[in-house]
């Protein structure tokens, strides 16, 4: 058997090379991949080389532990089986299903500590970093009773977000996307209405919205996110726009405005849910919304390509074909 690791190589360019199964040395496991999991929003700023290259990949996740400079590794959602214990692994780690924050390859070691054990179907594990990080994007938002909120970007993540919104008790929860197949399944997950970006001003009245959650990745959709909030609303951008500059129109009524525009991302829990909250418990709570959730969530993997065919499907993301919204690679040849 061989074992097969896919690497960005240069912008637009992906390959896929071959290397022995390894294995696991002492305290480790070796796991199978079944899906690993896309990020459309991230990756693909990787892919088309839209990312600082001397920056940290990610300092939260030992997987990612160099920079963003090619040739590269990538990807943070991988659900696959433990087949192989080191020694000193107890052995009821063998044969169990994991999600592990990796990149994408259809063998890796870890050990037992880096990786989530989960009896979830594999279609809903495979979502658990989008799903944590909607959680935190309405962690963050703290849309209160009544209130009015607009989610920019129905991708994977906006999508999570929008069904976790749904569950809070708004006066309105509007989703905007300029891909029609992604406005219809915004309102299959809650959205009381799903609008295209050139009629989003016409969603809101004179007071305006009371939050917007920009997860679009493009920079003028903040300039709308801001335009449609209303007087001391909130703005969270949890789209990372890379090396893309943000124009933000910052004259006529924003002055006035006491508009409060704010980060979120997921890899730590703002200082403000501190004192309750830590991403255990936040994942925990991810872990079992996923399993108990109404909503169709499986109906976001809409791909799943060989991983010997990743260039296509970064291509088809890009271009948002097909319907694309969450692509999943598959690890099937061994």
């Amino acid at each position: 058997m061989t074992a097969r690791s896919l690497y960005f190589s240069e912008p637009e360019s992906v390959t896929v090379r071959e290397r022995p199964v390894p294995d696991p040395g002492p305290g480790e496991v070796r796991v199978r991949t079944e899906l690993s999991a896309v990020s459309p929003g991230t990756e693909l700023l990787v892919y088309r080389g839209e990312v600082p290259g001397s920056m940290r990949a990610d300092e939260t996740i030992d997987a990612l532990g160099g920079t963003l400079s090619y040739p590269l590794q990538y990807g943070y959602a991988a659900v696959g089986r433990v087949t192989a214990l080191g020694e000193g692994v107890e052995e009821s780690w063998l044969d169990r299903q994991v999600f592990s924050f990796n990149p994408h390859e259809s063998h890796f070691l870890a050990e037992p500590a880096d990786l989530v054990a989960t009896d979830l179907p594999t279609e809903r594990a495979l979502l658990l970093p989008n799903a944590e990080a909607a959680v935190s994007f309405a962690m963050d938002a703290r849309p209160r009773p009544g209130a009015r909120v607009t989610v920019f970007g129905q991708g994977a993540v906006g999508l999570l977000t929008t069904a976790i919104l749904a569950e809070f008790p708004l006066a309105e929860l509007v989703a905007v996307d300029r891909v029609p197949e992604r406005r219809e399944q915004a309102r299959a997950f809650g959205a009381d209405r799903a609008v295209p970006p050139a009629e989003v001003e016409a969603t809101v009245d004179d007071d305006g919205a009371d939050v917007a959650v920009e997860l679009s990745g493009s920079p003028a959709a903040l300039n709308d996110a801001i335009a449609t909030t209303g007087y001391a609303g909130r703005v969270v951008v949890g789209s990372w726009y890379g090396t893309k500059p943000a124009e933000l129109d910052l004259g006529g009524r924003y002055h006035r405005s006491h508009i409060r525009v704010r980060s979120s991302q997921v890899s730590r829990v703002d200082p403000d849910h501190a004192d309750r909250w830590d991403k255990d418990r936040r994942l925990a709570y991810v872990r079992s919304w996923l399993g108990d959730a109404d909503a169709d969530l499986p109906a976001l993997l809409t791909h799943r390509v060989p991983v010997e065919e990743a260039a296509d499907a970064y291509a088809m993301l890009e271009n948002r074909e097909d319907g694309a919204i969450q692509v999943a690679f598959t690890y099937d040849r061994d």
